[in-house]
């Protein structure tokens, strides 16, 4: 039997984000899942090596690598619009759960439980990846205000204040340890 799940992940790249605002570089939900999948994996290994952490960090990469995928049936919904109200936040989580639902059928049934878990991690991995995503988030507010897009401004404010409202310690030192560096050009970068 033909399996289209991997045609479809390959979806992720014509996916674009941050549809509601003016960006000088878009950016598409492969290459974000790819970055979410990078920062995790840092806060994973943070977490273990200086808050005695016990998580494992390659599982942390995986699953940030999958944690947006329902979008390439529902498209990106502005965090805004998401989480508008606790009615349109329960109906995007179960719009979101049909999606995965979907994107699951598509593989081969021998395979398919092994995959289940990668659409739901949960507990410190899922904290994590959460963290993960928002530091993205405020990685592209920079980018997009270090270019001179101001319509960025406001949304890196916020993002920094919902990463510091997480109170998670790994995000707080990758924040204080590799932030600033995207504030530089790469001249700068040494």
């Amino acid at each position: 039997m033909q399996s289209h799940f991997y045609a479809m992940l390959s979806r992720m790249k014509n996916i674009y984000r941050w549809g509601l605002m003016r960006n000088t570089r878009p950016e598409n939900l492969s290459e974000h899942s790819l970055e979410v999948a990078f920062i995790a994996h840092a806060l994973a290994v943070i977490t273990n090596r200086r808050l005695g952490g016990n998580v494992d960090e390659k599982a942390v990469a995986l699953y940030a690598m999958f944690h947006d995928t329902s979008e390439i049936i529902t498209g990106d919904m502005p965090t805004p619009i998401k989480y508008y109200n606790a009615d349109i936040k329960t109906a995007y989580k179960n719009i979101e759960s049909v999606a995965e639902e979907r994107l699951l059928s598509l593989l081969p049934e021998d395979l398919r439980e092994d995959f289940v878990p990668l659409f739901n991690p949960d507990g410190e991995d899922k904290k994590i990846i959460k963290a993960a995503d928002k530091i993205s988030a405020l990685i592209k507010c920079i980018e997009e205000t270090v270019s001179g897009n101001r319509e960025f401004e406001a949304a890196r404010e916020s993002t920094l204040k919902a990463i510091k409202e997480m109170r998670c310690d790994a995000a707080d030192i990758f924040l204080d340890e590799f932030i600033e560096s995207f504030y530089l050009p790469i001249d700068d970068i040494k």
